[in-house]
Formats: structure tokens, C-alpha cells, sequence
């Protein structure tokens, strides 16, 4: 392939998803290199459809039975919010870079939602670490934050607190969670296996701190609740961030293995109740799903093997370690980078993160060249940027045509045609093309017409799902407890009191 054709393409490719790309060539070499990384990344339509139809598969085994390769965890979370939910609470999100404590006001109808809110960076030390550094970090937190905003509670009226864990838990109740195993490169020891709210809970007692947990929310919970608070088309809530996941309302007559629960056993079959579908774990026989050697070097190398492969191939976690791995392999063969030490991009996984990914396709050259030199002290040849380029937009395509293939199977399961996906994370609301191209992905697979006015399921930014979400949901539990509807609920406690 002449270099003459491969930038036409990628000119092609880059006007659809709205910005030139520049017009530098590459080598003969390079351009085969880049041929070859095409064909490897590329995902047809014809295989999408395929990865959907055993996304369907593993999606309704999940339901039917337990520890499936997609767990479909039943939350305790039934129905969408009236939207007149109302009170203040605290919450707290441990998701995969930053702990975040937040003090959120509901108004109710009105849907005015105040937010005080402190954000702490995870150290490293402590994804790896144990689990009395990982509570005492957050009960620290906690407290800390307590004391600075001056909020009150006593042992008879205990702040009540929303716990948003974005890692996979089985949960008997709303308020109790079991996590099964650790994702996102998180690797704590003395955690799997144990109820993460008791963990956290003796951790708050210890410190005498005046506040109840009252809910465990998984952040593709409070997306999709947090926004159909405010938005009744909202359909789904995702993650599509440092991990992928989404969640969906099912009906219980549809999750035959509710029965194995004692709170489940006695459900209507029309009841809703929110699915946690922890579906980074699609395919994790490795049956459908096209890797690279690139993605199976990710995997042999992470810290759970032959776990969450739909996650190592489409999550921010993991594009720009692809990135990094193909630069090394290439720079190896004397294809890229030639002359120049490239000891700190061979030695230090994970340190191109999606964010530097995203600048390879989306930035100048002069602000490419000055990123590359920050973290690898070195400024690459135009040609060498030029490359980067056109790999950064292969691998993010690739992950945004593969992030459309979960949504896309809940939606033929579900027979739904129309709506609003409530859409968080990194990757979904940072990458500027990312949306254009699942969207384009969701077209192929659904059969959407070409000449369509609009799209018949969206894409929405959600509400802060880890924040005002887990706050709705602690308010629709507080309701049931004082409602005396316990269906789900380990412990009313204090809040049955309350009118």
C-alpha cells in the first residue's frame, strides 16, 4: 500500500469523526506495519454482530444461574426514582483513580441538587496494598470530611451514607456486597470474599464517626438512576471509563435465579429491579472476541488472567497500554523511534494512559511532540508522530466499536428500540470522537436506516452517578425502610424511625 493511500484513508477516517489529520507520509515499512495493525484492530460489521449474538448468550446466562463469565448481579434497587425524592446525604465513591466524599442536598421536585464535595487521589501503594490501609484511607477520608463541612449526627440519628464500590459485589441486600474479585488493576489483599460494607462500617466504628451505610451502589446503578431522575427516556446506565459496565431495570420474573434468594423469593414477576451486569468479563473463554497478540500480552500480564477480557480489550485502563505495546514491539524491529533511548516507554507499563492516547489523534504537532518528550524525554521524529497518530485512532476506534456491542445485546434481549444510554466515564465524555464512532457501531449492528433523521438510541452524559446517584438510591431505600417494605434491606436500623 502506497503512503499516498493510507493517508487517504485516514483523511476519510477523520473527517467523519470531525478533525484533519495531518499530511505527513510514512515509509514503505511503517506503512506496512500500520496495514497490518488495520487489519489486526479492525472489527466488521459482520463481527460485531457476532460478539453481540454471544453477548446475548452470556447476558441470559447470567440471569439464569450464578457465577457466569457476565455475573448479572441483582442490586436490590427496584424501579426508577418518582423524582420527588428529597433529604441530604453523605456519599462515597472509590472508583479507580480517586476516592470522592460528597454532602448532596435533594430537593425533590424542583430537581435542584447541591453538592459539597471533596475529591482525594488514590495512592498507588494502596491498590496493592491491604485492607485495613484501604478502610482506614477512606474512614480517614470520612471523617476528615465530616469535620470540615461541620455536619452533625448522633448515634440515634446517624448521617446517612450512600457507599458507591465499582468493583464486582454479590449482593444479598441493598446495603451488603460480597466482592468477588478485584478489577481495574486493583489488587487489595484481604477484601475478596468479605462484605465490603461491614469492612467499612467497623472502620467508621472505630473512629466513632455518626454515620449508617445505607445503600452499596455500583456507579452503572447510580448513572442510570441519577439521570432518570431527571430524563424518563433513560434506558440503560454505562461506564465507559477507567473499566466498561452497564446496568439495566429487568423484570424479577425474568432472573430465575432470584429464587435463590431469600429476599428475592417472594418478588411479582413484574417487579423492576436494577442489574449490575459486570459485563467486562464477557467472553472470557475467549470465544468470539478478535485479540491481538497485543491484548492476550495485556492479559498474561495483568494481575488477573483470564479475567475480564471484554474490559483488557475496550476500557481506558487499558488503550494506551495497547498504544505502548505496539511503540515498544515497533521500536524493537527499528521501525520507530530509531536512534533514540526508549528505555522509560519498554520499562514503565500503564504510563500512557487514554489521555495521552487521546492527544496522539487529537492534537497539534508541536503539543504532540511536547507531550511525548514529558514522558519519555525524547522529541520523536514527524514521521514517528505521524504514525502515533494514525495507531491512536485504530486502537480508540477499535474500543468504541467493541464498547457499543454490550448496550447493543441488552437492547435486542430487551426488545428496545428507543431511548437514552446515561453514559460516564472518561472515555465517554473526554474522547471527542468516541461517541460518533459507537454510534456508528450501534447502527450496524441494530440495522438503523442510513438516511435516519435521528438516532433511535442516544448517547446522554449521566448525572453523577457515583454521587447523586447513590444519594437517590439511599433516599428510595430510606422510603422502603420507613414504609416498612424491608424487601432487600439487611437492617433498617435507626432510619425506620424516622417519619
Amino acid at each position: 500500500m502506497a503512503p499516498s493511500t493510507i493517508t487517504s484513508r485516514t483523511k476519510a477516517a477523520g473527517k467523519e469523526a470531525g478533525h484533519s489529520l495531518s499530511q505527513a507520509s510514512l515509509s514503505p515499512a511503517l506503512n506496512e506495519a500500520l496495514k497490518k495493525l488495520r487489519t489486526d484492530f479492525s472489527v466488521s460489521t459482520e463481527k460485531l454482530r457476532e460478539i453481540v449474538a454471544e453477548f446475548e448468550k452470556e447476558l441470559a446466562a447470567g440471569l439464569e444461574k450464578q457465577r457466569q463469565n457476565i455475573a448479572m448481579y441483582p442490586t436490590w434497587v427496584f424501579g426508577l426514582p418518582s423524582g420527588r425524592e428529597e433529604g441530604q446525604y453523605l456519599t462515597i465513591d472509590l472508583g479507580g483513580t480517586n476516592l470522592r466524599v460528597c454532602w448532596i442536598t435533594l430537593n425533590g421536585p424542583d430537581h435542584h441538587t447541591e453538592i459539597e464535595q471533596d475529591m482525594y487521589k488514590l495512592p498507588s501503594h494502596v491498590k496493592t496494598g491491604s485492607a485495613e490501609e484501604l478502610w482506614n484511607l477512606i474512614a480517614d477520608s470520612l471523617a476528615n470530611f465530616i469535620k470540615k463541612h461541620n455536619l452533625k449526627g448522633t448515634s440515634e440519628d446517624p448521617l446517612p451514607l450512600g457507599f458507591t464500590f465499582s468493583y464486582p459485589v454479590q449482593q444479598d441486600h441493598v446495603d451488603r456486597g460480597t466482592l468477588v474479585t478485584w478489577t481495574k488493576g486493583f489488587e487489595i489483599d484481604g477484601v475478596e470474599g468479605q462484605d465490603v460494607v461491614v469492612q467499612l462500617g467497623e472502620a467508621i466504628e472505630k473512629r466513632n464517626l455518626p454515620v449508617r451505610i445505607v445503600a452499596l451502589v455500583n456507579d452503572t446503578v447510580g448513572a442510570m438512576i441519577a439521570s432518570a431522575y431527571n430524563d424518563p427516556e433513560t434506558i440503560i446506565g454505562a461506564i465507559f471509563g477507567t473499566g466498561c459496565n452497564a446496568a439495566y431495570m429487568e423484570n424479577a420474573g425474568s432472573v430465575p435465579k432470584l429464587r435463590e434468594f431469600a429476599a428475592g423469593a417472594d418478588l411479582k414477576p413484574d417487579t423492576p429491579i436494577a442489574i449490575n451486569c459486570e459485563y467486562g468479563a464477557f467472553d472470557n473463554t475467549h470465544c468470539v472476541l478478535p485479540r491481538t497478540k497485543y491484548d492476550v500480552e495485556i492479559d498474561n500480564k495483568s494481575p488477573k488472567r483470564n479475567e475480564q477480557a471484554f474490559e483488557k480489550m475496550s476500557a481506558g485502563l487499558y488503550l494506551g497500554e495497547l498504544f505502548r505495546l505496539v511503540l515498544v514491539d515497533l521500536s524493537e524491529q527499528g521501525l520507530l523511534f530509531r536512534g533514540e533511548d526508549v528505555e522509560r516507554i519498554r520499562s514503565q507499563a500503564y504510563c500512557m494512559d487514554t489521555g495521552f492516547l487521546s492527544s496522539q489523534e487529537n492534537d497539534t504537532l508541536d503539543a504532540r511532540q511536547d507531550r511525548f518528550e514529558e514522558l519519555v524525554g525524547f522529541r520523536p521524529s514527524v514521521e514517528d508522530l505521524e504514525f502515533c497518530h494514525l495507531l491512536a485512532e485504530v486502537i480508540a476506534v477499535r474500543g468504541a466499536r467493541l464498547s457499543a456491542c454490550g448496550i447493543a445485546a441488552i437492547c435486542k434481549k430487551k426488545g428496545i428500540t428507543s431511548g437514552h444510554v446515561a453514559a460516564d466515564g472518561s472515555v465517554a465524555n473526554k474522547h471527542p470522537h468516541f461517541k460518533a464512532r459507537w454510534k456508528q457501531a450501534m447502527g450496524e449492528i441494530l440495522e438503523w436506516p442510513e438516511d435516519r433523521e435521528t438516532d433511535p438510541i442516544t448517547l446522554t452524559s449521566a448525572e453523577d452517578g457515583s454521587g447523586i446517584g447513590a444519594a437517590i438510591i439511599t433516599a428510595m431505600t430510606m422510603k422502603n425502610i420507613r414504609e416498612g417494605n424491608l424487601v432487600g434491606i439487611q437492617d433498617g436500623g435507626p432510619f425506620a424511625k424516622r417519619g
